[in-house]
């Protein structure tokens, strides 16, 4: 769950909200209408700054733990931060939130009536970010992904009013995928972090040791590893691209995008021969262009 870049001093709300072009899909984009933009950039704030809390990459100066009525020798106290902020969620059901970002997304709660459960769970996913740092299982990282990343494809299809049990099966398996992808292209950040996304019996298996991913370049047993892990992410994909058929309109290009966009993250890693140690493998404009248009004709 970590971004590349640093926030700059400023405006909270503003910095974190201008990480949105940084991501392997698109947030809000352009031709969708005015109030769904509106609502998904306040989603993405809440999802964005409850991850730059648990990451420690809040913008310097503290502005946001004083926002959270925190003093400023806890400002640096990730537990105590996320505990401030959840106190400040719970004010957008019931009451006025302190932070600009809660304020905000106060407005697109009540328009589409959503509940704190998808919320909490990114909360509590972070928090589990500063006592587990490693995952034996691939089980036990899906369990994780349930957390930190299929709450945000749950909210995406409540406020654009998609919800169904299919859909919803459907956009957890893009939003596991997604972050299985993400964590791919961030192993060493990750592991600056002291934190270890990959499967300790998937490392065992290729015999992979932590300090195999703490070199400038990827050895053989690590590219397998990460290849396994990337053919894992796709066949995800594969698995809930169906929800791009099941929609129409400008929501079906939406949601293309971010299939298209971990797609395309996966070719990235490929192509860089698994190698993603020196950084993280990004996709150019032009392939994403054609995974948007591959998954817009059902083509796996």
């Amino acid at each position: 769950m970590t971004e590349t870049g640093t926030a700059r001093a400023g405006n909270p709300e503003r910095d974190t909200l201008d990480k949105a072009g940084a991501e392997n899909f698109p947030v809000a984009p352009f031709f969708l209408p005015r109030a769904w933009r509106a609502d998904l950039m306040a989603v993405y704030g809440f999802a964005r700054l409850v991850d730059d809390i648990g990451d420690g990459d809040l913008a310097p100066g503290g502005a946001d733990a004083r926002l959270l009525g925190l003093a400023p020798q806890d400002a640096d106290d990730r537990l105590l931060l996320l505990d401030a902020f959840e106190a400040d969620l719970g004010k957008v059901f019931d009451g006025t939130p302190n932070h600009p970002l809660l304020r905000g997304l106060r407005r697109t709660v009540r328009r589409h009536r959503l509940t704190p459960e998808p919320f909490l769970a990114l909360i509590a996913a972070n928090r589990q970010d500063q006592l587990v740092q490693r995952y034996e299982t691939y089980d036990d990282l899906l369990a994780y992904c349930a957390l930190s990343a299929n709450p945000v494809g749950r909210l995406v299809l409540a406020v654009t009013g998609a919800t169904t049990p299919e859909r919803v099966r459907h956009s957890d398996a893009i939003c596991t995928a997604l972050q299985i992808v993400e964590h791919l292209q961030d192993v060493a950040e990750d592991l600056g972090r002291d934190r270890v996304y990959l499967p300790a019996a998937d490392m065992k298996r290729f015999h992979v040791q932590e300090k195999d991913l703490a070199a400038p370049t990827a050895g053989a047993s690590v590219r397998a590893l990460i290849a396994y892990e990337a053919e894992r992410a796709r066949l995800l994909l594969d698995e809930g691209a169906p929800l791009v058929g099941s929609v129409h309109g400008r929501l079906r290009l939406l949601l293309a995008g971010f299939v298209a966009g971990g797609r395309a993250a996966v070719h990235a890693i490929a192509a860089a021969e698994f190698d993603v140690l020196p950084g993280p493998p990004k996709p150019g404009k032009l392939r994403l262009l054609r995974e948007v248009g591959a998954t817009l004709r059902g083509e796996g």
